[in-house]
């Protein structure tokens, strides 16, 4: 029987060489799928958290050239309005928002000043204003607004910190370290802290932390200072004593350091003297509590007995 041989055929070797070649081709498919599978195991988010970031990044550059193309047609003002309505239909509007750095203020009150972007395209967010809204706050030092896409706005707050509180008539207020008026306060919650009173005193905070720096052993012991006359201090400690200090910056430390030292020598706190009058350069005057009385007193009978001499 005749034997019919297809020219053009594989040959033995050529066949040896294709199921080689595809041998190489599976393997390094294998290879590079595990490669990239361990690549992105490795990474700290999910697969679906990495897919929705190049959802993302795809449909930003969309946003960037379709604003692009309307700005070189010479529409500004319908590319802005062209991408704020592309962005929301591609989901990106503010839905959240979320403040951190609040600590002592009233957080509603910055949720209030984020509440009229509440659904609103991230491109006609305008981050700027809205931080000016908060500086406004009388317990906002800073802040910092930025976008999370693709629907969160992150209200950064540096709260600014309370130092004292100032008497005015008929109420307390909170003040910072910069006599900045933070918020009315009860007596009750006022107690404790260090208390300001008298005209300008809430201006002159700097100055009284700086004085009392000159003796540190004296400043947890003050528990009100009152400026006098716009020119000077008396400060009233712990112990009900008040001590008068002279005006001037170098001459009140150089007063109220004196006055540490004798203290810390002759235990004055907490003794029979009320008040302590520094305002002369080269003397300290005392009163106690009814030593002028006795004084009347013994000046009396003294006068009483030198009569019934006479």
């Amino acid at each position: 029987m005749a034997q019919t041989i297809r020219r053009g055929g594989k040959g033995v070797r050529r066949a040896a060489a294709t199921r080689t070649t595809q041998a190489k081709v599976a393997k390094a498919k294998a290879t590079t799928g595990t490669a990239l599978d361990r690549a992105l195991g490795a990474l700290p988010v999910s697969e679906t958290r990495l897919h929705q970031i190049f959802l993302a990044m795809i449909l930003g550059s969309a946003v960037v050239l379709a604003w692009m193309v309307a700005s070189f047609a010479g529409v500004p003002a319908m590319a802005s309005a062209q991408l704020a309505l592309f962005a929301r239909d591609a989901g990106f509007e503010v839905r959240r928002v979320e403040v951190r750095g609040v600590k002592r203020m009233n957080e509603l009150k910055v949720y209030e000043k984020a509440l009229g972007e509440r659904e609103r395209a991230m491109p006609q967010v305008d981050v700027a204003a809205l931080r000016a809204e908060l500086l406004q706050l009388s317990w906002v030092e800073d802040a910092r607004v930025s976008r999370q896409l693709p629907d969160t706005l992150v209200i950064d707050i540096v709260e600014r910190r309370p130092r004292a509180v100032l008497k005015k008539p008929g109420r307390y207020v909170l003040i910072d370290a910069s006599g900045h008026e933070l918020e009315p306060v009860s007596p009750d919650r006022a107690k404790g802290m260090l208390t300001l009173n008298g005209p300008g005193a809430g201006k002159q905070i700097g100055q009284l932390d700086r004085l009392l720096e000159a003796a540190p052993a004296l400043k947890p012991q003050v528990r009100e200072a009152e400026w006098i006359g716009n020119r000077r201090w008396n400060l009233t400690f712990k112990t009900g004593q008040v001590l008068a200090l002279p005006q001037g910056g170098e001459a009140s430390a150089s007063a109220l350091v004196s006055f540490a030292k004798l203290d810390g020598v002759n235990r004055l706190l907490g003794g029979q003297v009320a008040y302590f009058d520094m305002r002369a350069n080269d003397r300290i005057y005392l009163r106690v509590p009814g030593r002028a009385v006795e004084a009347a007193k013994s000046a009396a009978a003294a006068k009483t007995a030198a009569a019934k001499e006479q």
